[in-house]
């Protein structure tokens, strides 16, 4: 074996200097080394680079994504750069995203590609596509160093931006790599492809990003846009989301925070929430913060305990402003800062603007090329000085309450999960499950978010997306569904949960909640995780009594909360709740085979409530003519 792996090392002598001969020397498991080999062989790099977690290393990737053009310098701040990614390759390429599986299998409302032909159709891009490049390989961690719960990813790219995003995202772990021989791990292999003059992606209809859950490797090509690219992000979200599956614990698309009770009490949320519907201001909002985004949750002494995989953000940036997020406008203006931009305007004079700065736009370098106000397109359509997809990748580390416990190997206690959407007119502004089975159906996987006009089709119409992760699945919603219901079986303790909606309108469309009140549903929902307050029991589960929400609106908020405006908000809209799950049952019940039988279960039991309350109450239910419970 020592032979074997002597004869290893010396066929990397091709590949590297003498310096990352010995970083790789140290490497204990004898099967990476020997992958890492096959994939040099394959792509042909001119000399590989292996990142420690010395501040020479990332200084030497901050240095080479410069060189390379694939970032370009703010003169604001030597530590704030701009990628561009190309005018076609500008977001998540669904179609060309697929889980590759053994012949025949499908997975419901799943990409999928038959695996043999997937392997050796994106390898044959691969061959040479490095050559007169550098190989860059992170290892890594995905959550905190040496937690049970934490798993372990490879990173190997020609993109010097995409390692760099990676060493902000994510914990560098390669001293763990160099102390276990008996390490798990998923490898993500990467190349931008062949570049034009511009530095984007030349080959954008060759784009692949293949994940095979089995070998947990993920394949990714011509394409430079983060979320095809870093593959401890979403990518790893897939592998993770097959391996909780089959092991019985949660990988969810869920931020994770913390909520101050009574005497400074702290109570740990998860939240998932599709995109545009307050998913990253509820994460701000909150009194801690341990993860905005990503969350692996395990059953330890019976308790649910979640983990943040990440110590980065990589958020949409489009409508930052100072007034309505000043904790993340600061962390991007600052000048001690460090932050990659992606596709917003970088200006003649090297100012980095966005929608949401108050200074007007002035000509530049954005995500199509020179840009001047009032430059159009080949269509004639103006083109916005920033992408509306417009990202910023940053340390979590920089929010001023990010919670003590973000690298606690055990995590936190979850004690509620959040599931919210955009929805005008069915599901209230915050509302509980009766129990865990009852939320896992009627909240998480029932969710949906309305289309907006802009882009996606009329407003009002609902667009199913079950637990905020149908894109990121690599198992069915109904395998999904069934992983939470044998997940909350081993637990002695199981989270209470909650829906929320903040964009409940009125008859005339007006908002009828403001973006600060989201506060007081969180400080809610921990006050009845606690047994602090009574609630009142509609068809669909709790609310909360009038009298609570008008101190905690004065306490929080020092706001008045009238009658009027509890009742138009926790009125129960009988018709709209059962054509939603009218249309939730359909979808399961001709799209997803595997549905287990108890959701069909629930979903009647809940219809059959709703009715009841129709035939009693009529279509609309005042709070005030329910219950206490």
């Amino acid at each position: 074996m020592n032979n074997y792996r002597e004869s290893l090392l010396r066929a990397f002598t091709k590949y590297v200097d003498q310096q990352n001969l010995e970083k790789l020397s140290r490497i204990k498991n004898t099967d990476l080394l020997k992958w890492l080999l096959e994939v040099a062989e394959i792509t042909n790099p001119s000399r590989m680079f292996v990142v420690t977690d010395s501040e020479e290393d990332l200084e030497y990737i901050r240095r080479r994504a410069i060189e390379n053009r694939e970032e370009l310098p703010s003169s604001y701040n030597p530590r704030h750069t701009v990628h561009f990614d190309g005018i076609r390759d500008l977001a998540r390429d669904r179609e060309n995203t697929r889980i590759l599986v053994p012949p025949g299998v499908k997975i419901p409302m799943v990409n999928t590609k038959e695996k043999s032909e997937g392997v050796r159709e994106v390898m044959e891009f691969f061959k040479g596509i490095m050559t007169g490049r550098e190989m860059y390989i992170g290892l890594y961690c995905f959550g905190p160093k040496d937690s049970p719960f934490s798993l372990y990813g490879v990173e190997v790219t020609d993109s010097a931006y995409v390692i760099h995003s990676s060493n902000i995202l994510h914990r560098i772990c390669y001293d763990v790599f160099t102390t276990r021989e008996d390490i798990e791990y998923m490898r993500f292999l990467h190349s931008t492809g062949p570049r034009d003059e511009n530095g984007w992606s030349r080959d954008v209809s060759k784009r692949r990003i293949y994940i095979d859950t089995s070998d947990r490797v993920v394949y990714s090509v011509n394409t430079q846009y983060a979320g095809n690219t870093v593959g401890l992000k979403k990518l790893a979200l897939r592998i993770c989301v097959d391996k909780g599956y089959k092991e019985n614990w949660l990988c969810e698309h869920m931020f994770i925070t913390g909520i101050k009770g009574p005497g400074d009490r702290i109570t740990y949320f998860t939240g998932a929430f599709p995109a545009g519907c307050g998913k990253t201001s509820t994460a701000l909002i909150s009194d801690t913060i341990v993860g905005d985004d990503l969350a692996i949750i395990r059953n330890y002494n019976g308790k649910p305990h979640g983990i943040n995989p990440e110590i980065g953000m990589f958020g949409i940036i489009d409508g930052v402003n100072p007034v309505d997020d000043p904790e993340i406008y600061e962390i991007l203006t600052s000048r001690e800062t460090e932050v990659i931009f992606a596709n917003v305007l970088l200006t003649e004079d090297g100012e980095v603007w966005w929608n949401g700065k108050s200074t007007p736009p002035r000509p530049g370098i954005n995500y199509a090329g020179k840009w001047w106000p009032g430059k159009k397109d080949e269509q004639g359509r103006e083109i916005p000085p920033s992408h509306p997809n417009a990202r910023f990748t940053t340390s979590i580390y920089y929010l001023k309450r990010v919670d003590p416990k973000i690298n606690d190997p055990y995590g936190v206690q979850v004690k509620g999960m959040i599931f919210g959407g955009r929805d005008p007119n069915t599901w209230v502004p915050v509302e509980e499950a009766f129990d865990w089975e009852h939320g896992i159906v009627t909240k998480g996987a029932s969710l949906e978010s309305e289309k907006t006009a802009a882009t996606l089709g009329a407003v009002g119409v609902m667009e199913f997306n079950p637990f905020a992760i149908l894109d990121f699945l690599s198992i069915s919603p109904g395998a999904f569904i069934e992983l939470h219901f044998r997940f909350g079986e081993t637990l002695d303790e199981k989270p209470r949960i909650f829906s929320v909606n903040y964009f409940l309108r009125d008859e005339k469309g007006k908002y009828l909640t403001e973006k600060v009140d989201k506060k007081v549903w969180l400080k809610w929902m921990e006050l009845r995780v606690n047994n602090d307050v009574d609630a009142i029991e509609t068809p669909t589960g709790y609310i909360p009594i009038y009298t609570d929400l008008v101190k905690l609106f004065e306490r929080e908020l020092n706001k008045e909360f009238s009658e009027q405006l509890y009742e138009k908000l926790f009125t129960i809209r009988i018709e709209n709740l059962i054509t939603k799950y009218e249309r939730i049952w359909k979808i399961y019940a001709e799209q997803v085979p595997d549905t287990p039988k108890k959701f069909f279960d629930i979903l009647l039991e809940q219809k059959r409530r709703l009715e009841e309350a129709r035939y009693k109450y009529g279509s609309h239910v005042s709070p005030f003519k329910l219950d206490r419970k």
